[in-house]
């Protein structure tokens, strides 16, 4: 049986370690080492020496568990994404960003973040997001609240986190902009037509995991993004919902860890987020 608050405090530390290998690299960083995976979807050596960091830390802290990563480091001995489905025996399974925000990493743009995640089947038990700019540690583990830790060069701080109380009319809300620009243009396009002048205001932070940490932190009311990865949003899936939000994917389903798109909200907004997406998807047919 996993102790998951120790647990979720050791990989704080090792989401830590990865952050700072990541800072370092920054400071000699050049563009000659960034690839393309996809259109303007790119990696480089620091996503694939954080993940190998990372997994070796992760092997020595939970031998039993496998691996889902996006670089692939892992995956010799990990289980498919498939893997994460309750079929027979429950694996535990690490899912891992070892840099959420790879784009704005190039440009020196924050936020970029580490994320960790470790699932059961389709339960997340632990979720942890390290935002690496402002040296800010968001973390929780199911059912003990969700928290943030917070470091100077005078103090360290811990804080509860909660997500906001606002309604949709004076939401600040994320839709963030996925690489499959071709296939979501159109959604887009639609939901800041209905959304923009209809509430707070809209914002784009470029990464996805720090989104849904923003929500928890109630710095954020509301994101949405569709055509991304479980390594994107499934640690800070957990924080926003032990900070009291809401995690469904764009059809409103709480089953969301097997898919491609999630929105989460402080709750209040739900509906009206998902009634927006739902109009949207419907005149994008």
């Amino acid at each position: 049986m996993v102790d998951l608050e120790k647990c979720t405090l050791a990989v704080c530390e090792i989401a830590r370690q990865a952050g700072a290998y990541i800072k370092g690299e920054r400071q000699k960083f050049s563009l000659e080492s960034v690839e393309r995976k996809h259109a303007h979807d790119y990696v480089s050596y620091v996503d694939k020496g954080s993940e190998r960091l990372i997994v070796s830390a992760l092997r020595d802290l939970l031998p039993e568990a496998g691996f889902v990563t996006e670089e692939g480091t892992a995956q010799g001995d990990s289980p498919s994404v498939s893997g994460l489905r309750t079929e027979g025996a429950v694996p535990l399974c690490w899912v891992v960003d070892p840099l959420d925000g790879t784009t704005n990493f190039i440009h020196q743009y924050a936020p970029y973040a580490v994320s960790i995640a470790l699932l059961q089947g389709k339960e997340i038990l632990i979720g942890v997001v390290y935002e690496i700019c402002a040296d800010e540690c968001f973390y929780a583990w199911k059912g003990g609240g969700a928290h943030l830790l917070m470091h100077n060069e005078e103090f360290t701080m811990h804080n509860d986190l909660n997500v906001s109380a606002q309604q949709i009319q004076d939401a600040l809300i994320c839709l963030q902009l996925p690489y499959n620009s071709e296939a979501y243009k159109p959604v887009i396009k639609q939901l800041i037509d209905k959304l923009y002048g209809n509430v707070g205001s809209i914002r784009a932070c470029g990464s996805a995991a720090m989104a849904l940490c923003q929500v928890a932190a109630g710095r954020l009311d509301g994101y949405a993004e569709q055509y991304i990865g479980q390594w994107d949003y499934m640690a800070g899936s957990l924080i926003v919902m032990e900070a009291g939000g809401i995690v469904t994917d764009y059809d409103g389903s709480t089953d969301f860890t097997q898919g491609n798109s999630v929105v989460a909200t402080n709750g209040l907004i739900q509906q009206d987020l998902l009634k927006v997406i739902g109009e949207t998807k419907n005149n994008s047919i």
